[in-house]
């Protein structure tokens, strides 16, 4: 099982890396071993550090992101990761999970149809992203989680104004935030199968690392049509699910 998980986590730090989703592999592929649902979240967000991890070092190194002038919009990010894995440990989550899907669908239709992908006017201030975008999205991935990697991308090039491979290597670095920073809430209730998480860790690194450089390389003819179907096999994943796993709660 660990072998098998850890191909997993290959696989979808790889995807993740370039256009969000990897939870669509991952969740499943524990599920399907028998992993109960909210040890199945929580050990994800473990793994989960691992890929968006690796993605955002290579994209600091490679210059796509500054972190002196991210430091507002990561800490609004870590503060409302923070505040929704609290939450989400309180609460049932059906009203959000309803709206997900048609969220995801949302974000599809805008990258599929949008003439002009490759950066535009910055509409909002850096301050004002963080404060909206980068709490707002914190919150829903400590929450629930699926396709925050589209969304921060989407406001990324919509209201800064960044080209879509600006746009990914921003969404990485604030992804690990929200990543880490609901990883810790979810240690220290206790949901977290450690082991199976730092396997699918290691898995997730590698995967990440080569995706990252796909992104590089390749940059807006690779992530556009990956962010389409992503997001349309998320929606699609979740609307057959009844609207998610936290039904399970």
């Amino acid at each position: 099982m660990l072998v098998i998980l850890f191909f997993v986590g290959g696989i979808a730090g790889c995807i993740d890396a370039m256009a969000g989703g990897g939870g669509l592999i991952t969740i499943p592929a524990m599920l399907s071993m028998g992993i109960p649902p909210l040890q199945t979240l929580a050990t994800n967000k473990l793994q989960a550090c691992g890929g968006s991890f690796s993605a955002s070092l290579y994209f600091v190194r490679a210059g796509a992101v500054n972190l002196r002038e991210m430091w507002f919009p990561i800490v609004c990010t870590f503060l409302g990761s923070a505040a929704g894995a609290i939450l989400v440990q309180q609460i049932h989550a059906e009203v959000l999970t309803a709206l997900i899907p048609f969220l995801l669908i949302g974000i599809a239709v805008y990258f599929l149809l949008s003439k002009r992908l490759d950066g535009g006017n910055q509409r909002v201030t850096l301050t004002t992203f963080a404060l909206t975008a980068g709490f707002g999205v914190g919150f829903y991935d400590g929450f629930f989680g699926p396709g925050t990697g589209s969304f921060f991308a989407m406001f990324c090039v919509v209201l800064l104004g960044h080209s879509l491979p600006v746009a990914t290597a921003h969404t990485k670095v604030l992804n690990f935030t929200s990543n880490i920073s609901s990883l810790g809430f979810f240690l220290a209730g206790g949901h977290v199968i450690v082991p199976l998480g730092l396997v699918m860790m290691a898995g997730q690194f590698i995967g990440a690392r080569i995706g990252s450089k796909m992104v590089m390389t390749k940059g807006q003819q690779l992530i556009r049509p990956m962010i389409v179907v992503i997001c349309l096999v998320m929606s699609a994943k979740l609307l057959w699910e009844s609207f998610g796993l936290f039904c399970f709660f």
